[in-house]
């Protein structure tokens, strides 16, 4: 096993919110009030309710900040790879996954001020086995740090 991979470990957390307007500016509002700044996000909703993924600057705050607000919060490990700006690249990263027998749970990506490169965020079936892959195959895993500072 490589050394240091559960540093390249990032924190996500996922609030499950009610399907119906303010619950997002309640979530945002509360983060933001108590400093807290949103580095990544995600939304998945069905007619019912919603799954919001964010990646943060201060975890065990915004934990606490949205347990006080009164929802249920859940923090699960997912790993940011940052990929070349460019047609194919997306695939590549996929390909070279899916060579390795990995399963992609989720993912999304965003793109940085660096306009050469994005970020994606991926949920692995097994995440230790895709850290090594990525590592071995010369793919950058940002560690938290580095995802804080884009």
């Amino acid at each position: 096993m490589i050394q240091g991979i559960h540093l390249m470990k990032i924190s996500q957390i996922s609030i499950f919110i009610e399907n119906r307007s303010g619950r997002l500016a309640k979530i945002t509002t509360a983060l933001g009030a108590a400093g807290v700044n949103i580095r990544a996000l995600s939304l998945a909703d069905t007619s019912d309710f919603g799954i919001l993924r964010l990646i943060v600057n201060q975890t065990e705050k915004a934990i606490n900040t949205l347990k006080d607000h009164g929802f249920t919060v859940m923090v699960s490990s997912v790993i940011a790879v940052a990929v070349p700006d460019t047609p194919g690249a997306l695939g590549n990263l996929l390909s070279l996954m899916e060579h390795a027998g990995l399963n992609v749970e989720y993912m999304y990506a965003f793109v940085t001020k660096n306009q050469d490169q994005a970020v994606i965020i991926l949920r692995f079936d097994d995440i230790d086995k895709a850290i090594e892959t990525l590592m071995e195959n010369d793919i950058t895993v940002l560690d938290e740090g580095a995802l804080m500072e884009m």
